[in-house]
């Protein structure tokens, strides 16, 4: 078995590194959505949501961020073209979303299918013995859980 200058099994860190580039490529697309209904937001409720929306647009570009540069340590290449993301995301588009109500769903959807992704890598990343991307991916499904919890008490929905 070859290891990696981390000290990974190199041909797992590979797996690991395009695992990631699925989720930055999803995630990608989580942002842009999150821009779209920050900008598109209408309605009574449009000061409390153009706010938290912000947040949550600013808290997926870090981790864009954070992903990438875990791809970087894995010895991978992060994705970068709108092409990449768009051949290789499973995030719903949110097109034109102005209603509150759409836009929460379109945030739940998107981290349905981010959560999905992440405990893959979860999975992977503990097989690989990779606590660097095990504990990133944990966090991030901490977080993102919370959040849907949250929108779903929004929407008045059960989890």
């Amino acid at each position: 078995m070859k290891l990696n200058s981390i000290g990974l099994n190199a041909d797992k860190s590979k797996e690991l590194s395009n695992d990631l580039n699925s989720l930055l490529a999803n995630f990608q697309r989580y942002y842009q959505n999150l821009r779209g209904i920050h900008w598109n937001v209408k309605g009574k409720g449009f000061f409390d949501l153009h706010v938290k929306f912000e947040e949550l647009y600013t808290d997926a570009n870090a981790k864009v961020d954070m992903i990438a540069e875990r791809v970087l340590t894995l010895g991978g290449i992060p994705q970068h073209t709108f092409e990449d993301y768009i051949a290789n995301s499973k995030v719903p588009v949110g097109k034109n979303v102005t209603k509150d109500e759409d836009a929460i769903r379109l945030i739940v959807d998107s981290l349905k299918e981010l959560l999905i992704i992440e405990r893959r890598i979860l999975d992977a990343s503990d097989e690989a013995r990779d606590e660097g991307t095990n504990a990133m991916m944990s966090d991030f499904i901490t977080e993102q859980e919370k959040t849907v919890w949250m929108m779903k008490a929004w929407l008045a929905e059960e989890i």
